[in-house]
């Protein structure tokens, strides 16, 4: 008895319209139990070639981003998305981001990124710190003629990531922790509201754990 498996074989000149694609790659991402889909595992489960898809949506990270799926290998990553990205990592675990984190959720993006963009992980955070620790512009708020409010009412990414970190990446509130409490989320609010004449500046923010925060909020 012959027992060979059935093999796929893609037709070559087969008209394909772009929703065709996207279900198929929808299809292979359910398959494989990934939303992260490369060349290689399309062109290995999926029923047409990936220069289908590149053909169709000019490149294949188009094509993927486009079936709501997410790219296995981005190119030409900002600076602040990367930032952006170990921002939340620290904010994670509540302290320095180790290289091996960067595979694992909640990073958005793999060490390949930053050796790309930076050279190696340690340039990464030195670039990283840098930037977070550089001097706040401050941007006035937009009703700044009528209130003189020399301040916006929401700090900015890095603002909210250095009062975190001069806080220990702890709540001030009940002393929770992401490093004790994986994944609970930290806020950055106002000691003194913005509405009643706070200011958006370090000194005036704090950190607070998610549950402490919303029940200040229910005061």
């Amino acid at each position: 008895m012959n027992d060979q498996k059935f093999r796929l074989e893609r037709v070559r000149g087969v008209l394909v319209a772009p929703e065709e694609i996207l279900s198929d790659l929808r299809l292979v991402a359910k398959k494989a139990g990934t939303d992260v889909i490369s060349q290689k595992l399309y062109k290995n489960f999926g029923a047409f070639d990936p220069s289908t898809a590149i053909r169709k949506f000019g490149s294949w990270n188009e094509a993927v981003l486009a079936a709501g799926l997410k790219v296995a290998n981005e190119v030409d990553i900002s600076d602040d998305r990367l930032f952006e990205n170990l921002m939340l990592l620290w904010t994670h675990y509540g302290r320095q981001p180790r290289r091996v984190e960067l595979a694992s959720s909640p990073s958005k993006f793999s060490q390949s990124a930053y050796n790309r963009r930076f050279g190696s992980w340690t340039d990464a955070l030195a670039a990283f710190v840098d930037f977070a620790n550089a001097a706040e512009v401050s941007v006035p708020d937009r009703k700044e003629n009528a209130s003189r409010r020399k301040t916006p009412g929401e700090p900015s990414e890095r603002l909210k990531w250095r009062v975190r970190q001069r806080d220990n990446f702890v709540c001030r509130a009940c002393g929770a922790s992401p490093s004790l409490q994986p994944g609970l989320p930290l806020h950055v609010d106002h000691i003194v509201p913005w509405s009643r004449g706070g200011d958006t500046t370090e000194e005036n923010l704090q950190t607070l754990c998610q549950p402490c925060n919303l029940s200040k909020g229910n005061l």
